[in-house]
């Protein structure tokens, strides 16, 4: 089964809610591999690869967020895959 990446921004309530942390606890459990940030203007920002399937449920999940969390959009780009091998918390950009 072939990889996939798909690149998120994610818009809403998504900082100072655990949202990364979390994020990276449900990319662990998918098998989905890639990274997670915030963005300076409040946004949240991911990339996942994974198989189509595992990445899909990724999304869905940022859709939803954590509990705590208020997401009003998830814009996704599907791009080449990058060859990530873990799912990382990154510096804020």
């Amino acid at each position: 089964m072939g990889i996939v990446r798909a690149h998120l921004l994610i818009s809403g309530m998504v900082q100072g809610v655990g949202f990364r942390a979390h994020a990276q606890r449900q990319a662990e459990l998918l098998g989905v591999r890639g990274w997670v940030r915030n963005l300076a203007d409040g946004r949240v920002e991911a990339a996942a690869e994974g198989t189509q399937e595992a990445v899909e449920a990724f999304i869905a999940w940022c859709r939803r967020g954590p509990a705590m969390a208020r997401v009003d959009g998830v814009k996704v780009e599907w791009e080449l895959p990058q060859g990530a091998t873990r799912f990382e918390v990154l510096a804020t950009r």
